[in-house]
């Protein structure tokens, strides 16, 4: 398996974008607001991939991972982590990490930050196990529950 960067001469964008909706599917019908990936589209992930730094993981000429990285002041935040689902628990994710956290330390960033929704205890204990520990809880517009946790990762 490889990771590489995404740059504008990527050309998978649509295959991209089914990487990320069928490795979001399991959340259908479990979170609520619905995931954000459902308003993606090929264009946007291409303009997506500009704004930010992005990385895919290739397998056998497949797409089989991805994910995007956003610095911001104090932190590296991670978005679109996703792991084609007959590929997930097979170490992708933490290879993915990794380079994340390279990113991080490249852009003289402190941290890792993330975003999970609260529905999904599973990913909150991955990420744990990943290093991450839980620093806020948060609201979607509109919600006066609490539809979101995030986490963050020292980078030493």
């Amino acid at each position: 398996m490889e990771i590489i960067r995404i740059s504008e001469d990527f050309g998978r964008w649509d295959e991209l974008l089914a990487l990320i909706l069928s490795s979001f599917a399991y959340m259908d019908g479990v979170i609520d607001p619905p995931s954000s990936a459902h308003r993606l589209t090929p264009a946007s992930l291409a303009q997506k991939a500009h704004d930010e730094i992005a990385f895919a993981a290739n397998k056998d000429g497949r797409l089989v991972g991805c994910i995007f990285l956003k610095p911001e002041p104090g932190s590296l935040y991670l978005g679109k982590l996703a792991i084609a689902p007959a590929h997930q628990g097979k170490g992708i994710g933490r290879r993915l990490l990794a380079v994340a956290e390279d990113a991080a330390k490249e852009n003289g960033l402190p941290a890792l930050r993330l975003e999970t929704r609260i529905e999904l205890a599973g990913n909150h204990a991955t990420f744990a196990r990943w290093g991450f520990t839980k620093t806020a809880e948060n609201s979607h517009p509109g919600f006066t529950r609490v539809t979101s946790i995030e986490m963050q990762k020292r980078i030493t």
